[in-house]
């Protein structure tokens, strides 16, 4: 079998493979995940605290499983793990597309272009989605250690940049391409959409699924990974790290509004600019925008240190929710922008999200670095498997946050007798962008003084050090 060293200036067939279903997995998921909420409410009928709950749930299981299912795919082999992956992932899919059509077969709901209940509810069967969106989950977070595993271990020391720089650009085509496959189909079957959504995301990694069996050929693993309790060992040990805890605690604020994307932002803009709205296309410029900036912003921050790059994207985040908080205080319908003309709600959403890329360039890349360097020495890489616990956390609050605040600026206009009643219940929408405004301020602050914080004890311990290597001579 051919090895990476073997391959100086290129690539194995492993790691185009693995990019590959990367993409279609990512294709999959954000093209599912950005409308879950909606699916979750107009399709299953929970109200947004519930639907909110359940998506929070779904998202911060995808930022903890991975470590631990990273341990058993080194046990088992990355071929074997992956086709796991993806036979759970398409029957996760597909139960999402056919779960619906049992709930209609029951007589509980009408699915068209509309979607018209009768009794689902109140019924408690539409709790049966939560299996199904475990199965997802656990499928995707083989996904998130494989496939960054496989490309680590199909480059060399030479070309390992470029080949996590081809990682990651077939993350953001396929997030890309997901999020834009829901407008079209939103425009030609309404709610249905919704529904008929899952059957791309099931053939994408039914697809993957056959990739995987038929040309993914990489050397198994020695077998030596982590056992679980080994990991059970490692998160106990940083959950007792005073200083890393603090950290993911501040860099929470950032991603619980980060989240809004997908929590928040999609059933806002269809209430409150209308249902020709596109959050799934606005959702895009994040990406796009990371994409374009992200170079010139390492490059700016070159010689300042990765907490100053940090506290800098901390400090855009409030704009960011300020921005998309402005829409509902412009008024009129439309504005016209020659050749587009758009709802003010709309285009001050793609405003904030533009900021908000920005910041995450500001932040994403040098987090990582400043989580290390707080970590232990030696024990760094233990430590950075469990990186990606403010996602974890942030899932879970701030998409449980965001389904109180709908509720109570934004609500359904379904639930509504007239148009005036909505209107005046949604009068202060804005005020959910407040709140959001409020805690990216709040965590940009914490960010300062944590770094003043930890910049005096580490003095302090360096003359401490000092004093006793001077006692000692």
């Amino acid at each position: 079998m051919t090895s990476p060293q073997s391959t100086p200036k290129g690539f194995p067939k492993a790691f185009w493979i693995a990019n590959c279903v990367e993409l279609l997995e990512r294709a999959a998921y954000y093209g599912v995940f950005i409308v879950i909420t909606l699916y979750l409410s107009r399709i299953l009928g929970f109200d947004d605290i519930e639907a909110a709950w359940i998506a929070g749930s779904f998202s911060a299981g995808l930022y903890f499983l991975p470590t631990f299912s990273g341990a058993l795919a080194d046990k088992i082999g990355f071929r074997r793990a992956l086709m796991l992956a993806f036979s759970l992932l398409t029957l996760g899919y597909a139960g999402l597309a056919l779960f619906p059509a049992l709930l209609e077969g029951q007589g509980l709901v009408q699915y068209g272009r509309e979607v018209v209940f009768k009794g689902l509810q109140q019924a408690d069967i539409r709790w049966a989605i939560v299996p199904i969106m475990v199965v997802i989950m656990i499928g995707g977070s083989f996904i998130k250690a494989v496939i960054t595993g496989t490309v680590a271990r199909e480059t060399t020391e030479s070309n390992r940049a470029k080949g996590f720089s081809i990682f990651y650009m077939m993350v953001n085509i396929g997030a890309f391409s997901g999020k834009t496959i829901v407008k079209p189909l939103r425009e030609s079957m309404g709610d249905l959409g919704l529904i008929n959504l899952n059957y791309f995301a099931a053939a994408m990694t039914l697809l993957a699924f056959f990739c995987i069996l038929l040309f993914y050929k990489n050397a198994e693993s020695s077998q030596n990974g982590k056992s679980v309790g080994e990991i059970w060992q490692a998160l106990l040990k940083v959950l007792g790290n005073t200083r890393l805890i603090t950290l993911i605690l501040i860099i929470t604020g950032f991603w619980m509004v980060q989240h809004q994307l997908y929590a928040t932002m999609p059933k806002y803009v269809l209430r409150m600019a209308g249902e020709g709205a596109s959050p799934s296309w606005y959702a895009n410029v994040n990406p796009l925008v990371v994409v374009v900036t992200v170079g010139f912003v390492t490059s700016l921050m070159k010689g300042r240190s990765s907490l100053f790059s940090m506290t800098v994207g901390m400090f855009i985040m409030p704009v960011s929710a300020l921005a998309m908080a402005s829409g509902n205080l412009l008024g009129g319908e439309t504005i016209d922008l020659g050749l587009v003309q758009m709802h003010p709600v709309a285009l001050m959403m793609i405003v904030g999200i533009i900021f908000q890329g920005i910041a995450e360039s500001f932040i994403s890349p040098r987090f990582l670095e400043f989580f290390s360097l707080q970590a232990p020495k030696g024990e760094e890489g233990l430590y950075l498997g469990f990186s990606h616990l403010h996602s974890f956390i942030s899932s879970l609050i701030g998409f449980g946050l965001s389904g109180y605040l709908l509720s109570a600026y934004c609500p359904d206009p379904k639930t509504f007798a007239t148009k005036a009643e909505w209107q005046a219940a949604a009068s202060n929408a804005h005020y959910i962008w407040y709140v959001f405004a409020a805690i990216a301020l709040v965590s940009a602050i914490s960010l300062v003084i944590y770094g003043k914080v930890i910049a005096r004890l580490d003095a302090r311990q360096q003359a401490g050090g000092a004093t006793e290597l001077a006692a000692e001579v």
